[in-house]
């Protein structure tokens, strides 16, 4: 992992119970850090901690639903009661399942649900987050956006729309939270294996074909790994100078030009 030390600081990832949430929640615990998981998936939160626990690593699991303030209000409360303060707030938590079917039979609570969760939930964290962010030195919020918020494949209308706003809401919380010393940011991941790193009923081993690899400029499929040492950039004060910005991570695969 990146020569960051996170000693006495202490992290949040929402949706840090499997997937690249729990690939960061991993990276940010070895570097020394008080890692909180946020997940509305009790079991699989109650798994990671066991999980990492059998790597030497403690974090502490507390069951939240980000799309409803007082769940993220009663979060952060809790957060505060055992740390005091908040040096990071990572955005992950998301219904990641892009596709809905055709605009004709769209689903508008499914639509509603999906913004609430992936695009609202952010927002709510950011609010309730920054008394505690507003103690620590050099607080930072990054957002786990995705390469869809820049290109679509059909279909894909609530969760492209979601992180498509959660890339403009990252630049106007860094506008905004300037003044409070908040440094935002956000990271855009392309195709990420997380097969192997979710609850233990769901997980499955990573199977790629010679042109999943190589249609990626770097020859192989992202892992939650990849996403984590950047997060664990951007969270330093390495990346002191860097605000508002989004950071693209997809091996190579967005500035490819594919003619059909």
């Amino acid at each position: 992992m990146a020569d960051t030390n996170y000693s006495g600081k202490t992290i949040l990832i929402t949706g840090g119970a499997q997937g690249i949430g729990f690939g960061m929640a991993q990276a940010f615990a070895a570097a020394g850090g008080n890692v909180v998981i946020a997940d509305s998936d009790e079991e699989a939160g109650e798994q990671a901690v066991k999980s990492l626990k059998k790597l030497q690593l403690e974090v502490l699991f507390i069951p939240c639903d980000v799309s409803k303030e007082q769940e993220v209000e009663e979060l952060m409360q809790r957060v505060e009661e055992k740390y005091g303060q908040l040096n990071a707030l990572i955005n992950n938590a998301g219904i990641a399942d892009p596709f809905m079917g055709s605009l004709d039979a769209l689903d508008m609570a499914e639509f509603d649900q999906v913004l609430s969760v992936n695009l609202r939930g952010p927002l709510l964290c950011a609010k309730y987050a920054l008394p505690l962010l507003k103690k620590a030195k050099h607080p930072v919020i990054l957002n786990i956006s995705s390469t869809r918020a820049f290109m679509s494949e059909p279909n894909t209308f609530a969760y492209t729309a979601s992180k498509g706003g959660l890339e403009a809401l990252t630049h106007s919380l860094a506008v905004s939270l300037s003044k409070e010393g908040v440094r935002v940011n956000a990271i855009a991941p392309g195709w990420i294996e997380t097969g192997g790193w979710q609850k233990e009923d769901a997980g499955q081993a990573p199977q790629h074909t010679k042109q999943d690899q190589e249609q990626h400029l770097v020859g192989r499929v992202g892992m939650p790994a990849d996403i984590a040492e950047a997060a664990l950039f951007l969270c330093s004060e390495k990346a002191g100078f860097i605000t508002g910005q989004s950071l693209t991570i997809d091996g190579g695969m967005t500035v490819k030009m594919i003619y059909v």
